[in-house]
């Protein structure tokens, strides 16, 4: 990731403050803006504040408060003066920009019908997130998620911030491509917040393999019907499987002869079990392989791989 790249994300008069901490590009997460409020950054988990040279600062008395001009300034200039292209963006509540990169919006919403989400406007809180790419963070898992050259019906489970959608993505790209346990598959990816392949204008910013194709934008539940339809996938992934719809979907996508690979928020097998939409999933085994993420010593692990009866694999070390 090139500092020049991210620095192209702010209009040119606000860069000369973040040349400083953009160096910090490989180790960058966040940056949040609020009007009226400090500017704060987070780097490698850990909150700063951006001060008026430049620099980081721990002291909220030496921070930056985002300004109504800049944030105006910075929303037009990210969607390159012409709102009105990024609309349907917009409804949704985030754009993702070149590089993969996601900046998530929040002001007033504009509602039709009282129900559904026509726009929003006055756009006074922004979110840039930083995509990190990193290739062959899942090369050790790769022989836990295959039997005789096939793929394991897999789900990933993790609390925020331990790395599931990095995980995920690094999967699809192994299994796309082929690699020592199994040869490559056609797989179908339904990239609802645009997070895995991270496409701008339709292209995939981060390498998701040769033989993906991708449902960007769209609701899980529909995205994994139209993706069987339409592209014949040999596996199917989703991020964040969060309701009786989506496991509804996954069923059908098993039922025709599909693998499936999906992620879900939660500390435990325990916990996700107790969801109540997931528990018939688990009893009926559907999952052959279970991998929980979590942190240690302030870093993304693998926690543990669990086979369909919920037993840790014998063979599996950290």
């Amino acid at each position: 990731m090139k500092k020049e790249d991210l620095l192209h994300i702010f209009p040119d008069f606000m860069r000369p403050k973040w040349v400083n901490v953009l160096e910090k590009a490989d180790r960058l997460q966040e940056i949040r803006l609020r009007i009226h409020q400090p500017v704060t950054v987070l780097l490698e988990n850990e909150e700063w504040f951006l001060a008026e040279e430049g620099t980081l600062t721990r002291d909220i008395k030496h921070a930056v408060f985002s300004t109504e001009r800049e944030l105006e300034a910075l929303f037009a200039h990210i969607c390159q003066y012409s709102v009105y292209a990024f609309a349907d963006e917009i409804r949704q509540g985030f754009i993702t920009i070149q590089g993969g990169h996601r900046i998530g919006l929040s002001g007033q919403v504009i509602l039709e019908n009282q129900k559904e989400i026509r726009n929003i406007k006055y756009i006074r809180y922004l979110n840039i997130r930083i995509a990190h790419e990193v290739k062959g963070v899942s090369d050790k898992i790769l022989p836990f998620l295959y039997s005789e050259g096939d793929v394991l019906n897999t789900l990933l489970i993790s609390p925020p911030g331990c790395g599931k959608t990095t995980m995920l993505r690094d999967l699809v790209r192994n299994f796309s491509k082929g690699n020592p346990y199994g040869a490559g598959k056609n797989v179908g990816v339904v990239d609802e917040r645009s997070e895995i392949a991270g496409s701008f204008l339709g292209i995939p910013q981060n390498d998701i393999g040769i033989r993906t194709d991708i449902m960007d934008a769209c609701p899980k539940q529909e995205g994994m019907m139209m993706l069987i339809r339409s592209m014949a996938p040999d596996i199917l992934a989703v991020d964040e499987l969060g309701n009786s719809g989506d496991i509804e979907a996954m069923h059908q996508v098993i039922r025709c002869g599909c693998k499936m690979l999906a992620t879900i928020h939660g500390l435990s097998l325990e916990e996700v079990y107790r969801k109540r939409y997931m528990r018939e999933v688990m009893e009926e085994q559907l999952f052959e392989r279970y991998l929980v993420l979590g942190k240690k010593n302030n870093k993304c692990v693998v926690m543990g791989i669990y086979d369909k009866e919920r037993n840790l694999c014998s063979n599996w070390q950290e």
